[in-house]
């Protein structure tokens, strides 16, 4: 591993240190990081430039469409079968999940190719991606992002009942 400038007087840490016995792409993290942050700053700057401010408050229900949209959108990239293509660069097939529809994949590669895979498989993780970006689409036109979260919001209420009937269905 490569040393990396620890911050503390005089120190250099090696990177072994944070995890000897697993690597883990520290780099690769920093890297996808610096990416959001940068993102999120971008965001900020034009929107503050452009004299438009910002809401002081989001409605109860807007929060919840944002929510449930970003749940939804969340699995959309990390678990749908069909989307498989767009996390196969940076993923390995493990073969289909419990839910239907969904598979299981690991990160492949290493550094930050294997951050990015590790990004696309987990739903936690690409959720604050998915999150700001619904919530920038939302603060700049308040009817698309509304419009784009209730989309997801539905898909995610079919997806509950078609779950729903598959256990009434099993149970008969």
């Amino acid at each position: 591993m490569h040393p990396v400038q620890s911050g503390s007087p005089g120190g250099m840490k090696l990177l072994s240190e944070y995890s000897p016995d697993e690597p883990v792409p520290l780099g690769g993290y920093a890297g996808l990081t610096a990416v959001w942050a940068g993102a999120a700053a971008t965001f900020v700057i034009s929107r503050r430039r452009s004299g438009r401010p910002f809401p002081d408050r989001v409605p109860l229900g807007d929060l919840a469409l944002l929510t449930a949209g970003t749940y939804k959108l969340s699995r959309l990239i990390t678990k749908d079968r069909v989307m498989s293509f767009a996390r196969a660069p940076f993923t390995r097939y493990q073969g289909g999940a419990d839910r239907p529809s969904e598979v299981n994949e690991q990160a492949r590669g290493h550094g930050l190719q294997h951050s990015i895979g590790e990004l696309l498989v987990c739903p936690y993780c690409i959720s604050q991606w998915v999150g700001g970006g619904l919530l920038a689409a939302y603060i700049s036109d308040p009817e698309l992002g509304r419009s784009a979260a209730m989309l997801l919001t539905i898909v995610a209420g079919s997806d509950f009942l078609h779950q729903a009937w598959a256990a009434v269905d099993k149970r008969a």
